[in-house]
């Protein structure tokens, strides 16, 4: 939107790629390294196609010049900004994003600022046409994580090694402009930061009015508006060790941002509770004066204050264009679905109040890596965006669709979003806090941490055919964690076509799996089960139904399709041919057929063995149980199997029929191994002794019906998290789900 557009259009939709940068010790963790996007040339012709005005793009100094300027590698920028302005997308260019710059300065460096604005300078020259900069992105939390928390180099945990980082950042983003706005006289500064407010109970409030002011320090300081009557004032002078000199300097030199850049996030708002017991240990701390736990407060009674309150803050304290640059939620897809059209609800609706609102900025566009570990680790944790990067190319996802409706001025009516994302729902609550209280909960949980309370479910419902045996019990439960509305029934013995319509008419499902025939497999034998007594007839004019009523639809069946002789792993490009010897595969073929038949648009999955919390793989188990016994365990060495996490299985098969995919993918997790080394890597997640594992070729074990030789593979895109980190999961879920039996017993 140019300047001095009229209130009565819409915001702009701009974009942004996740591009952090950050050191951790003597390590750089690279965001566009781990997307693959360096090595894909087409992705800013994807991200175009989308309908964007303009993207948030990185020329960083830690990787054009980790050498210096001298020895500066401007090819990936050069190509990179050529296209973009081929396409007619403005880019936002961006210089540090959480990083400390190159090896040899960092945040503590007297130096640093005229360091990077003599980058900056080099960047204006080179590329005289970009008129939106952002020198350093949100340099508050950058300096709470840097210099506060210790999360990133250089690893301070005080508030003068903050407030010294924050003033580093902020004297350098003033000086890069000032570089860059001497060859681009017109150049605008886009300035960024994490926003959010902080609630407490009423004996924390002096903690909360401080975190509040805090949160607006870097754009402040910016605008020059740091003097003696500021509430930090004293705070910065006194306890953390800053210098009148140092803040008349921003009075003196102020650098207001042409647009208030606003990140907003379902963690941004916290809130504080001194009653520790109600929360988890992991969530305490305190200031010195009091102990507390911070908590989300979206999981608290007064639950978020939301993107309008957070665009209209920002328009009111001072009075410049604002936007939202970063949305980004990660979830269930639905949820990442509801996020994008509450912010945009909110800046249109900001906006015709009268607030200057530019743009809405959908993030991550590909995606996320491992930020439930603040960055601080490479684990393989992954959050997509707009297109998922796991597969040979990147892969649009339901977010892709709403961002191309949104630029288009149109409204993406998806029937997996319709209700409250969980933010906004009744029971978003933490375990154990009253409505009519004030207490908080606990930040947003991961699953190395605990699971989600139950959520209330809302719109249309997803039909899976199994009622709650074998894995439509991992459906059930995700549908319940997702709030998506869930029925389960059992498959009757005949069907006409007419009680297949009054079915779907009943229950009114946008989507529809079939389960029925899925239980965990061990090495040992794969057991005869019926089919559910569901003819191939009824199970493709059951497809037929669902493609005439736009239902999507899943067909849920295993590696038994293939043979598994010789070659390499079965992937989505092989041909199925279920071995002899199990009569199970040729069933599940035959009715992945049947519904591929009547629904075209059927997304086929196919899995490894799977096992959950609540169905154990018995392999397993019994190594285990050997172990803890002091006794030795034998398990075939020249057979490799791939499994799949049951709850892993029943999201990611949510998500793919909310973005609408069809046709096969195997779904298993990563890296298929031998039985012998599954057992090795459970006992050595268990505390156990590996050694004890005894690797036996499988011929003399005397399987009756071995799992095929060749477990599954995929081409079209590894979804599933690393094996490590799921066994580890699923031993400490295993535990707490024998807790609960045992309780509800």
């Amino acid at each position: 939107m140019p300047d001095g557009a009229t209130h009565g259009e819409l915001p702009e939709l701009w974009a942004g790629i996740e591009c952090t940068v950050n050191r951790v010790g003597d390590r750089w963790l690279d965001q566009l390294a781990r997307s693959g996007h360096y090595d894909r040339h087409d992705d800013l012709d994807r991200i175009a196609d989308l309908g964007v005005r303009a993207l948030r793009y990185p020329v960083l100094w830690e990787l054009v010049a980790p050498r210096g300027l001298a020895a500066a590698d401007w090819r990936r920028a050069d190509a990179g900004l050529a296209r973009l302005r081929a396409r007619g997308v403005r880019p936002i260019v961006g210089l540090v994003h959480h990083g400390s710059g190159p090896a040899g300065t960092d945040l503590l460096d007297p130096a640093f600022p005229e360091k990077l604005a003599a980058y900056a300078a080099a960047v204006a020259r080179r590329y005289p046409w970009v008129e939106h900069w952002t020198p350093v992105n949100e340099p508050v939390t950058t300096a709470r994580f840097s210099g506060l928390y210790g999360h990133w180099y250089p690893h301070g945990r005080d508030d003068r090694t903050f407030v010294r980082a924050l003033l580093t950042e902020l004297r350098a983003t003033a000086l890069a402009m000032e570089a860059i706005r001497a060859v681009i006289p017109g150049a605008k500064l886009v300035q960024t930061e994490d926003m959010g407010r902080t609630t407490s109970t009423p004996r924390l409030a002096y903690q909360a009015d401080f975190d509040n002011a805090r949160r607006w320090l870097g754009f402040d300081l910016l605008c020059g508006r740091v003097d003696a009557a500021h509430p930090l004032y004293e705070h910065l002078v006194v306890r953390a060790a800053a210098t009148e000199a140092d803040l008349a300097w921003f009075r003196a030199h102020p650098s207001p941002p042409d647009v208030v850049g606003l990140n907003y996030y379902v963690t941004s708002d916290r809130h504080l509770d001194e009653r520790l017991e109600r929360y988890p240990a992991w969530s305490h701390g305190g200031n010195g004066r009091d102990a507390y736990a911070d908590v989300e407060a979206a999981r608290a009674p007064e639950g978020l204050a939301g993107h309008r309150w957070v665009l209209a803050e920002g328009w009111r304290r001072y009075g410049l264009p604002v936007a939202l640059t970063e949305v980004h939620l990660g979830a269930g897809r639905e949820d990442q679905l509801r996020w994008l059209a509450e912010a945009w609800d909110a800046a249109v609706a900001v906006r015709g109040e009268g607030a200057d609102v530019r743009a809405v900025t959908v993030w991550s566009l590909l995606g996320a890596f491992d930020w439930n570990t603040l960055v601080t680790a490479d684990r393989g944790y992954y959050e997509p965006g707009a297109f998922d990067v796991r597969g040979p190319r990147p892969r649009a996802t339901a977010l892709a669709a709403m961002t191309r409706a949104l630029a288009r001025g149109e409204r993406l009516d998806h029937p997996a979003a319709g209700g409250s994302g969980w933010w906004r729902r009744p029971d978003r609550l933490f375990p154990g806090c009253p409505e009519d209280e004030d207490p908080g909960r606990a930040p947003h949980p991961t699953p190395a941490e605990c699971a989600r309370p139950p959520i209330t479910a809302a719109g249309p419902a997803v039909l899976v055919l199994g009622g709650r045996a074998g894995l439509a019990e991992a459906f059930a439960r995700a549908c319940a964690e997702r709030g998506l509305a869930f029925v389960g029934i059992d498959r009757p013995e005949r069907l006409t076509a007419a009680e297949l319509a009054a079915a779907l008419d009943h229950h009114a499902p946008w989507a529809l799996v079939d389960a029925a025939d899925t239980r965990p497999e061990d090495p040992a034998a794969s057991e005869e089960l019926p089919r559910g007594n569901l003819a191939d007839g009824a199970l493709r004019a059951l497809a037929e139904e669902c493609a005439r009523r736009g239902v999507r639809i899943a067909s849920l069946s295993s590696d038994l399709v293939f043979d598994g002789e010789g070659g390499p792993d079965r992937t989505e490009a092989d041909l199925p041919a279920p071995l002899p010897a199990h009569p199970r595969g040729q069933r599940e073929l035959a009715a992945e057929r049947a519904i591929a038949a009547g629904h075209p648009g059927a997304l086929l999955v196919r899995t490894g063995a799977w096992f959950a919390p609540w169905r154990p793989l018995a392999f397993l188990s019994a190594a285990l149980e050997a172990l803890d016994a002091g006794a030795s365990f034998t398990a075939a060495e020249d057979r490799r199997v791939a499994l799949t996490y049951g709850l892993d299985l029943a999201h990611t098969v949510l998500d793919l029929l909310v973005d609408g995919e069809a046709g096969p993918w195997h779904l298993v997790h990563p890296e298929p191994v031998s039985w012998a080394e599954l057992a090795r890597r459970a006992a050595r997640i268990a505390d156990l002794d590996p050694d004890r594992i005894v690797g036996v070729p499988a011929a003399t074990l005397g399987l009756a019906r071995p799992r095929p030789h060749r477990p599954l593979g995929t081409v079209r895109g590894a979804l599933l998290a690393p094996l490590d980190s799921v066994l580890e999961r699923y031993l400490r879920e295993r535990v707490a789900e024998a807790a609960r039996v045992q309780l509800a017993g």
